[in-house]
């Protein structure tokens, strides 16, 4: 159960450190100004300590923690791997400031958002409804929460050259990479099964 624990913590962590300026900006005004940049820092921290406690949570679940929710038919893998690829480029538009970026205002929240609803599909057990379910939803809340503070949105300004399709190389390549980082892991997406 120490796994499902880390899974929770970690989750929590990244939440709570994303969304703080969100709900509470004056709160984090305040620690700006008496920490200065060092707020960054704190934050920063809490962040990459939030994903290491995930990965060491999801690694942490065994055999015998294993909590089955629902069984996963083998063609969603495909799915899956086709919903990453989109979110994968739905994130990197946002980088790259080219002619899509001016199209889709949260880029990078809605590629989190289509990575972990993905990854929804293919983990019917309870460590993925906590990692991903709760990836998905800080996404969710994250875009609703920026909305309604800020209802109008003026698009970034675009950078020249054909930046999109740049993007789109990266992707395919950043793709390939994490596919081979899963197999590596022990999961291999490619064949039908994704993590």
């Amino acid at each position: 159960m120490i796994g499902y624990l880390l899974l929770i913590l970690g989750v929590g962590l990244w939440v709570s450190a994303h969304l703080f300026k969100r709900v509470a900006p004056a709160q984090r005004a305040t620690l700006e100004n008496w920490m200065g940049e060092g707020a960054k820092g704190v934050f920063a921290v809490l962040i990459v300590a939030g994903l290491v406690l995930m990965v060491l949570g999801w690694r942490a679940i065994g055999p015998l923690d294993y909590v089955f929710l629902w069984s996963v038919p083998s063609w969603m893998g495909h799915l899956n791997n086709l919903a990453v690829l989109v979110s994968f480029y739905v994130f990197g538009i946002g980088m790259a400031k080219g002619a899509l970026s001016q199209k889709v205002r949260h880029p990078m929240l809605l590629g989190v958002l289509i990575w972990a609803l993905a990854h929804l599909l293919v983990n019917g057990d309870l460590g993925g409804v906590i990692l991903f379910g709760g990836m998905a939803a800080w996404a969710a809340v994250s875009i609703v929460l920026i909305n309604a503070r800020a209802p109008g949105w003026t698009p970034p300004a675009r950078k020249p050259g054909p930046r999109d399709a740049v993007a789109a190389g990266i992707v395919l390549v950043v793709y390939v990479v994490v596919g081979l980082i899963h197999s590596w892991l022990g999961v291999n997406p490619f064949g039908g099964v994704a993590a």
